[in-house]
């Protein structure tokens, strides 16, 4: 359990949304406002933290009992801003994908049928009163999806190297409506060239989540515990938001090889990462 728990879990990246204030009805608005007045800034490793330690106990807490109070903060354009963590809801949503993910022996190791059965028991009951719910953070493990880096443009890109025992950031940030936008023109593309498959359902699912938020809020995609599975070399070099706009700009202009050439670059650095899943 200690291996799976605290190999697989961290190597995450994460695509964010932060709603203005105005976003939420009272009385979220308000706990939003104390929160943020507050100064409190815990980060994605503080969430982490708490969901390891809920499967230390016997049985494991597959998902939390309560839902996170917390967020991240962010100011944009002097206006505050806030990505409700919503750990109980992602955690149930996860426990859907696992299945598909991981062989039935590791999965019943780490979270017993009978956990996992009466956590989709609660989810299905919370669903009937909450059928309006999303969250505002998707989790991806091992790599960053294609369809993520079509809301951003290289120029979005911040990289801060590791120092003083930091660890490395790569992130991006775009407005909603910039963000719409290039997902919605990088989806025409693709329908035009090619045939409908798991890229472009990839690109529709992120855009009709977009969609459930306010317009003037801010798209973050943050490479989380990624950056521990590349070096810095690596992190410093990687460009994947222009390789990825530089093959819908080729597809857009009929340079099929173009288009080629990019997307081999991109997955070939993605399958390097992803390769690391299963080694010692």
């Amino acid at each position: 359990m200690a291996v799976v728990s605290s190999v697989i879990v961290p190597y995450a990246s994460y695509l964010r949304v932060y709603e203005p204030l105005a976003a939420f009805p009272e009385p979220e608005r308000g706990h939003w406002a104390r929160y943020a007045e507050s100064g409190r800034t815990p980060s994605a490793q503080d969430e982490l933290r708490r969901a390891l330690a809920d499967l230390v106990p016997t049985p494991p807490v597959a998902v939390p009992v309560h839902e996170s109070a917390d967020a991240f903060v962010a100011e944009v354009d002097g206006v505050v801003c806030v990505c409700p963590w919503r750990t109980r809801l992602r955690g149930w949503r996860a426990l859907e994908e696992l299945p598909g993910q991981y062989p039935a022996p590791v999965l019943d190791a780490l979270l017993p049928p009978v956990v996992r059965r009466q956590a989709a028991a609660d989810y299905e009951r919370w669903r009937e009163r909450n059928p309006d719910a999303r969250p505002w953070i998707l989790t991806s493990v091992w790599h960053v999806p294609v369809s993520w880096f079509t809301v951003f443009s290289d120029e979005e890109r911040e990289y801060v190297r590791a120092e003083s025992g930091a660890p490395p950031v790569l992130r991006y940030r775009t407005p909603m409506v910039q963000a719409r936008r290039r997902l919605a023109r990088a989806l025409r593309t693709l329908r035009d060239h090619i045939d409908e498959g798991p890229l472009i359902e990839g690109l529709v699912e992120v855009g009709r989540w977009l969609e459930e938020f306010h317009p003037r809020s801010l798209v973050e995609l943050d490479y989380g515990g990624l950056v521990h599975a590349l070096s810095e070399d690596r992190l410093a070099a990687d460009r994947s938001a222009a390789d990825v706009a530089e093959g819908i700009a080729a597809l857009r202009a009929g340079d099929g090889a173009g288009a080629a050439e990019a997307y081999e670059r991109f997955t070939e650095r993605w399958r390097a990462v992803r390769d690391r899943r299963l080694a010692n």
